[in-house]
């Protein structure tokens, strides 16, 4: 990602939460220069105000790109202030959830390149992996800025169509919910068994950040993963016969888990 590109026509960021703040630092760190940087956002963070970028004041005529990264329900008062740049070779990104691209080409122009990006909160650590799919007028390149853009806070993958959008959604953006909570019952089952609170739960976040990076950096697949930790009628054995049961083990669980995450995701996208 060339940040000089970027930085000679400069990048608006509306919105500057969690995720604007994780994808600003990313860039920053990146060699972006601060006084490219233009962010409107209601109520600038210390953090924020600390980093030399342009803040809440008058934009430039032509921006590169608008990354915007304001929360659905404000995208209806956010969006008419960036009208002026529609139609025109501005790209724009959105990590909004729920936006769909319609729903900007209506507001902004239908010639107007627009990517649409759903990223996960490990962003916030580098760790965060996103989709984008962009509309007709995206090409290559924009999708090739975007991308570079959003590799800032982690891995991207592009979707073949929007419609993959909601499933991302039930699967990656969601997902570190359940994780989460993954944690909390397997330490809450671990104090169950006697143990210490407090030493429970560093076993159970250990172990499932180490499983996780394990699985990433290894060659073997997740299911031979699991098996090369499974001793022939030994304790994880026993564990996993529990775990893996059609009925109401993990497998029927995350599959109405994930489906009910995407069924919801397709519903607040048709507003």
């Amino acid at each position: 990602m060339d940040m000089q590109d970027i930085a000679a026509r400069g990048l608006v960021l509306l919105g500057c939460g969690k995720m604007g703040s994780a994808m600003l630092a990313g860039w920053l760190e990146g060699g972006l220069p601060a006084s490219s940087v233009w962010v409107i956002d209601p109520n600038p963070s210390d953090w924020l105000k600390g980093t030399g970028v342009h803040i809440n004041a008058e934009l430039p005529a032509a921006p590169g790109i608008v990354l915007i990264a304001v929360k659905p329900q404000m995208m209806g008062e956010a969006l008419p202030t960036l009208q002026s740049y529609g139609n025109g070779s501005t790209l724009f990104i959105s990590v909004a959830a729920g936006t769909s691209i319609a729903t900007f080409e209506d507001v902004l122009g239908a010639q107007s390149p627009i990517v649409r990006a759903m990223p996960n909160t490990p962003a916030a650590v580098g760790r965060g992996i996103t989709a984008i799919i962009g509309n007709a007028h995206a090409g290559d390149a924009d999708l090739d800025r975007a991308a570079g853009l959003l590799q800032a806070v982690g891995q991207v993958v592009r979707l073949e169509n929007e419609g993959q959008m909601d499933a991302v959604t039930g699967v990656s953006g969601s997902g570190p919910a359940y994780v989460f909570h993954l944690i909390e019952t397997l330490a809450a089952a671990g104090e169950a068994q006697g143990l210490p609170a407090e030493l429970a739960m560093k076993l159970a976040k250990a172990t499932v950040a180490g499983a996780g990076a394990l699985a990433e950096a290894a060659e073997e697949s997740p299911s031979q993963l699991r098996i090369n930790v499974t001793s022939p009628n030994g304790t994880t054995q026993a564990a996993l016969e529990v775990l893996m049961d059609d009925d109401d083990g993990f497998p029927a669980l995350l599959n109405r888990a994930v489906a009910a995450a995407t069924n919801r995701s397709k519903e607040l996208s048709r507003g």
